[in-house]
């Protein structure tokens, strides 16, 4: 007996954006990401890799497990779904020390920076990510948040801090009607929670590619979630980088040699420097039976760019 196909992911047709900015943010490709699975939401949509949570915010499962080991990021949602902070206390929070930074200066910055990693409330954290330099997310060896100043007193103008509080007040609508946990985990944690039903989405950082996002990432780790997501009693997406100018992640072929494989353009706007900000071709794997048409068997050469930015960018609000 033959089963009907999975149903696609519903399209989108405005990308909403969550409050936290993160390196490597999935914003302008969630539109490529929703239109290349099949998954019928009866299960749960589960991430190990949370980060920004831009893509589960646009899927908008009803039921989700969303881990990550960022304890600051976690600990944010965890505190809008309690209703412990919301977009109200959010606005006054960056208005008030923001009219600080003004007055103060870098001086100020690090001052909350410093009171940040002693306590981490989570509002602190909201104000650094919007303060810092480039918009980086970035914590040393002890889980200190150590991203410079961005040398922008002025930044917490009235419409920033409306921006923002925006975002916070749809994450409250988001969740108030949906069964989501987050959870601070590692991401074999998370995807051994995973059953038959579910859906996996893995964004992990790159491997081969620096990061200290908050996790460290190195190619035996990578190795261990290929094998791990190929095991699984669930669908799944992962995204990795396939290439750009300088070389080639052919780790993506000997992982998931036959899987359906989507590959598009993307250009990097975080970076110290100008030449550190170069287009990224990347790849999200889907597995068979998960995957719309129009997925390329992974190892089949070369693999051709079947969206592109400018393409797939939905409306950002």
């Amino acid at each position: 007996m033959t089963l009907p196909p999975r149903p696609a992911l519903p399209a989108v047709t405005r990308v909403r954006v969550p409050p936290v900015k993160s390196q490597g943010i999935k914003t302008r490709i969630v539109p490529l990401i929703m239109a290349s699975i099949r998954w019928d939401g009866q299960g749960r949509w589960i991430e190990p890799f949370l980060g920004s949570g831009v893509v589960a915010f646009n899927v908008l499962p009803q039921r989700a497990l969303l881990g990550d080991t960022n304890v600051h990021v976690v600990a944010l949602y965890q505190a809008i779904q309690a209703g412990r902070i919301g977009a109200r206390t959010v606005a006054a929070h960056l208005a008030q020390e923001g009219a600080k930074l003004l007055a103060g200066g870098e001086d100020h910055y690090y001052a909350v920076r410093d009171r940040f990693n002693a306590g981490g409330n989570p509002l602190d954290f909201l104000f650094l990510n919007r303060a810092c330099f480039n918009g980086l997310m970035r914590f040393n060896r002890r889980g200190g948040f150590n991203v410079p100043f961005c040398r922008k007193p002025e930044r917490f103008r009235a419409a920033l801090v409306t921006k923002v509080a925006n975002q916070v007040a749809w994450v409250e609508q988001v969740l108030a009607g949906r069964d989501w946990v987050f959870q601070v985990a590692d991401w074999a944690d998370t995807l051994g929670a995973a059953g038959a039903g579910d859906f996996v989405y893995a964004d992990p950082p790159y491997a081969g590619r620096h990061t200290d996002y908050f996790n460290r990432w190195s190619d035996g780790e990578a190795d261990r979630l290929a094998a791990a997501l190929r095991g699984l009693p669930a669908g799944f997406a992962c995204s990795m980088w396939l290439e750009n100018r300088y070389r080639r992640n052919d780790a993506v072929a000997r992982w998931f040699a036959g899987y359906p494989v989507f590959t598009w353009e993307h250009f990097y706007h975080l970076g110290a420097t100008e030449t550190l900000r170069n287009a990224m071709r990347e790849a999200l794997v889907v597995s068979p039976g998960y995957a719309v048409a129009g997925g390329v068997p992974c190892g089949a050469a070369p693999l051709p760019v079947v969206g592109a930015e400018v393409g797939w960018t939905a409306p950002l609000e």
